[in-house]
């Protein structure tokens, strides 16, 4: 009978095999495992970066809106502010437009010259006359427009002081509502008869230096009726009217 001889030899190399295909697979797994580890990382740093530019973004948007926000409001509060000026300019300028027309309602007596230096008063003392004086002297050069004081009608016009007597000289007089009466004296001459309806300011006379007079001058009363006598102060009552003497 033979002997059955087993070499060792193919053992050892199927062991050799086994193991090198071990370790094969081995490293395999390692290097995929560190290519998952790999890919995971990658993967969380684009999540975390995506977030970040997200918040960016809304943080960016917010910041804009913001800035609209208070844009808007800065412009509402110019708005404003130009719309109470503006308000404030018109309110001024209504003010103003009714301060003028009180004025001009209130200055519907004016002064009978222009341009004058007020000299002999109402009631003054002087041997020019025989009682106190009874009227307002405007100092004038003769030949001076004489304007009436108010509208009216005359109701005197000429010399011997239209009636009330030569001191006069040339007289003109007046008749105004609520028994008021404007006298005109010492005149160069006279543009107006009786009768006449006169408007406020229209020129009825020149002054001059007729009568018992000192110099040229416009001598003015204010009356409560048409003769001599009933006369009251004429500058306070045309201040008291709006005129300006």
């Amino acid at each position: 009978m033979f002997e059955r001889v087993t070499s060792r030899f193919p053992r050892t190399s199927a062991t050799r095999t086994r193991a090198a295909v071990l370790a094969a697979g081995l490293g395999t797994s390692v290097v995929l495992g560190v290519g998952v580890a790999a890919a995971v990382d990658n993967t969380a740093a684009s999540t975390t970066a995506g977030a970040v530019q997200a918040q960016a973004a809304a943080q960016s948007k917010a910041a804009e809106a913001q800035a609209k926000a208070v844009q808007a409001q800065a412009e509402k509060a110019a708005k404003a502010a130009e719309a109470k000026k503006a308000a404030a300019a018109k309110a001024a300028q209504a003010k103003k437009a009714a301060k003028a027309a009180a004025k001009k309602k209130a200055a519907s007596w004016i002064d009978p010259v222009k341009s004058y230096k007020l000299s002999a008063s109402f009631a003054a003392n002087g041997g020019m006359w025989a009682h106190k004086h009874s009227g307002q002297d405007y100092a004038v050069p003769t030949g001076t427009p004489v304007m009436a004081a108010h509208g009216g009608t005359v109701v005197k016009a000429g010399g011997n002081g239209a009636g009330d007597g030569p001191a006069y000289g040339n007289a003109i007089v007046i008749k105004h509502g609520n028994k008021t009466y404007s006298q005109y004296a010492h005149l160069s001459s006279v543009n107006v008869k009786v009768g006449q309806v006169v408007k406020t300011g229209q020129k009825i006379a020149l002054s001059g230096n007729t009568g018992n007079s000192s110099g040229p001058h416009l001598h003015f009363e204010i009356r409560t009726t048409p003769n001599y006598g009933s006369a009251v102060d004429p500058a306070k009552f045309l201040r008291s009217h709006g005129a300006t003497v």
